[in-house]
């Protein structure tokens, strides 16, 4: 039979505490209420900013455009055949840019 010592038991304990990762990961997240050429309106968002790039759980990004206080206008960058009412949406935290090129 084994025996089990509290000291064991303690350090086992303690050393599952110190190697705990407490980091959280806050998403900013949001649901398709409808889409159709090219635009999707999404409810949620709250956090998103003008221009910033989202993602449909699908995988197809597009761009946040109109702001309003019930739901946010996005610009689909893909066809967005597979999003639909529903859809799961999160915010990336990234701007869109596009990148200049020097001809000098």
């Amino acid at each position: 039979m084994v025996t089990i010592r509290a000291d064991e038991i303690s350090n086992i304990i303690r050393e599952r505490i110190e190697q705990y990762n407490r980091e959280v990961k806050i998403v900013n997240t949001g649901t398709v209420l409808q889409v159709g050429d090219g635009i999707a309106r999404i409810h949620g968002l709250d956090e998103v900013m003008a221009g910033e790039l989202v993602e449909f759980e699908e995988g197809t990004i597009g761009i946040a455009l109109n702001l309003e206080s019930n739901n946010v206008g996005v610009v689909l960058m893909g066809d967005g055949l597979l999003i639909q009412e529903g859809s799961s949406v999160k915010a990336t935290g990234r701007i869109a840019q596009i990148p200049l090129l020097n001809f000098d």
